[in-house]
C-alpha cells in the first residue's frame, strides 16, 4: 500500500532497511525493520558481494520477513562511487547515495566519530525517509 505525505511516496507494507558504512578493508552494515528496534550491525570484507547478499538473506530471516521483502538501502557518497549503486539496483533493491555533509551533528557538543555511530545514524535516517520525513537529509541524495 502507498502513501503520499506532502508529495512524498512511501509505504507502509515492511521493508529491511540497510544502511552501508563503506571503507577500502570492512563494510559495516545495518539491517532494521523500523525505529525503535535493536538494528542487527555485521561488518563484511570490502567489495565482498556474495557476502552482502548472504547478509540480506540472513537479516531476513533474523526479522521474520518473506524472501521478496523489499529492501531499502543507502551509504555515504564517497570512495566507492556509483558501481555499488548499480550493483543493488540490479538486484532489486532501492539504494540511496547521500551526501556525507548532509549527516547532521551537533556543532555544540563533542562527538564519537566511529563507523559504528554512523551506520546506526545512517540507518535512522534511512528509515526516518522512507516513512516520509522530507528533510531527513539536508543536500542532495542520488537515487537513480
Amino acid at each position: 500500500m502507498k502513501e503520499a505525505t506532502r508529495g512524498t511516496e512511501h509505504t507502509t507494507e515492511p521493508s529491511l532497511h540497510l544502511a552501508f558504512e563503506l571503507s577500502k578493508k570492512k563494510w559495516k552494515l545495518g539491517f532494521s525493520t523500523g525505529l525503535g528496534q535493536h538494528p542487527r550491525r555485521r561488518a563484511i570484507d570490502g567489495g565482498n558481494l556474495p557476502v552482502l547478499q548472504q547478509e540480506i538473506e540472513v537479516a531476513k530471516r533474523r526479522f521474520r520477513l518473506l524472501a521478496d521483502t523489499p529492501v531499502k538501502s543507502c551509504y555515504e557518497a564517497g570512495r566507492n562511487g556509483f558501481w555499488l549503486h548499480r550493483y543493488l539496483l540490479v538486484r532489486k533493491v532501492e539504494n540511496l547515495v547521500v551526501d556525507s555533509a548532509s549527516i547532521e551533528v551537533n556543532r555544540r557538543a563533542r562527538r564519537a566519530k566511529t563507523d559504528r555511530i554512523d551506520v546506526g545514524k545512517l540507518l535512522n535516517m534511512l528509515i526516518w525517509h522512507h516513512s516520509g520525513e522530507e528533510k531527513v537529509w539536508s543536500n542532495r541524495i542520488w537515487a537513480l
